[in-house]
C-alpha cells in the first residue's frame, strides 16, 4: 500500500466539480493528518475560505492555487538564509541525542565542500567515543577535517577552541560544532552549552547555531528540544528524515511556533541529500 500524503489526500478534492461544504472538511482533515496541528489548520482553512469568497470562486483548481500561496507566503516570513561569510564562520550544532545530528554534519560538510568552502568538524560531544568515532567517519565522507577530544571526556569548551584555533591557524572557512544531546542531565547540557558559547566567543562570533529536529518525531519532537530552543540562541532549525511527506504541515508549524527560520532540510539517507530550505519548492512537493 503506498504511504499517505498531502497530495494525494488532497488529489481527489481538487478534481471535484465544485468547491462546496465537503470540500472544506476534506481540506481540514488532511491538513491536521499531515501535522499542521489545529491551530493552524484553522487559520489557513479560514484564509482560504475568506479568498475563496472574495475572489468568488467555486473552482477547486483555484482553491489548490491559494493554498499553495497561502503556505508559501507563510513559509517564507522568515528568512532561510545561512550567514556564514564571517572568517572562521562558526557553527554550534545542538538537539537531543537521536535525531541525525552526527550524519547532519557530515552532510552539511558535503555541502559547503560542493561549493568549494574548507570545512574543519569539532567532536565536542566528547563522553561518548562511539559518537567522537561515528563522526570521524562522516567528516571524512563529507570532506571535512576534524579535530578529536585528546582523551575520552575531555571538556568540551577546550575542543570547540582547538577547532577553531585550528580553522584560524590553518585558514579553514568554516567550522563545525558537535554538542552533546543527553536530555537527562538537562541544566548540566545547557550549562555545557552556554560555556562552549562563551570560550568561543572570545575567539570569534559565532555564526550560527542550527538546532537538528527529526521531522517523523513532529510536535513530540518539538517539545523535546525546547530547552534549546530557550537557552541554546538558536538561530536556524535542521529538518531530518523530511522524505515522508505526509508529515510535512509539521515544517510551517515548527517554525510558527519557534519563530526561528528551518535553513537546511535532509530528505534521505545519503551524503548528498542535505539542502537548503527553499519554501516555493518545498510546497510544490507537498501540494503537486
Amino acid at each position: 500500500m503506498a504511504s499517505w500524503s498531502l497530495s494525494g489526500a488532497l488529489k481527489g478534492m481538487f478534481s471535484r466539480a465544485t468547491i462546496d461544504e465537503e470540500t472544506w472538511e476534506h481540506l481540514e482533515d488532511a491538513l491536521i493528518s499531515a501535522d499542521f496541528g489545529p491551530d493552524i489548520t484553522d487559520s489557513i482553512v479560514e484564509e482560504l475560505r475568506a479568498r475563496v469568497a472574495k475572489f468568488r470562486t467555486t473552482d477547486p483548481a483555484d482553491l489548490k492555487r491559494m493554498l499553495r500561496e497561502t503556505l508559501e507566503d507563510r513559509l517564507a516570513r522568515l528568512d532561510p538564509t545561512l550567514h556564514l561569510s564571517a572568517r572562521p564562520a562558526v557553527v554550534l550544532v545542538v538537539g537531543v541525542n537521536g535525531v541525525g545530528k552526527t550524519t547532519t554534519i557530515g552532510k552539511f560538510a558535503k555541502f559547503l565542500t560542493g561549493y568549494g568552502r574548507t570545512v574543519v568538524v569539532g567532536a565536542a560531544d566528547t563522553f561518548r567515543a562511539a559518537a567522537v568515532e561515528q563522526l570521524a567517519t562522516w567528516a571524512e565522507r563529507g570532506g571535512a577535517a576534524i579535530v578529536k577530544p585528546q582523551q575520552q571526556g575531555q571538556d568540551p569548551a577546550s575542543v570547540a577552541f582547538q577547532t577553531v584555533e585550528s580553522a584560524q591557524r590553518e585558514g579553514i572557512e568554516i567550522v563545525l560544532i558537535d554538542t552533546a544531546g543527553r536530555l537527562q542531565t538537562k541544566s548540566g547540557l545547557m550549562d555545557e552549552l552556554g560555556k562552549i558559547r562563551r570560550v568561543l566567543e572570545k575567539q570569534t562570533e559565532i555564526a550560527e547555531v542550527l538546532l537538528v529536529l527529526d521531522a517523523t518525531t513532529g510536535q513530540n519532537g518539538l517539545a523535546q528540544a525546547e530547552a534549546f530552543i530557550e537557552h541554546a540562541g538558536v538561530t536556524g532549525l535542521v529538518l531530518t528524515k523530511l522524505d515522508g511527506s505526509a508529515k510535512g504541515g509539521f515544517v510551517l508549524a515548527v517554525q510558527e511556533k519557534t519563530g526561528i527560520p528551518i535553513k537546511l532540510v535532509g530528505q534521505g539517507e545519503g551524503i548528498g541529500d542535505l539542502t537548503g530550505f527553499t519554501p516555493h519548492v518545498f510546497v510544490q512537493g507537498l501540494i503537486g
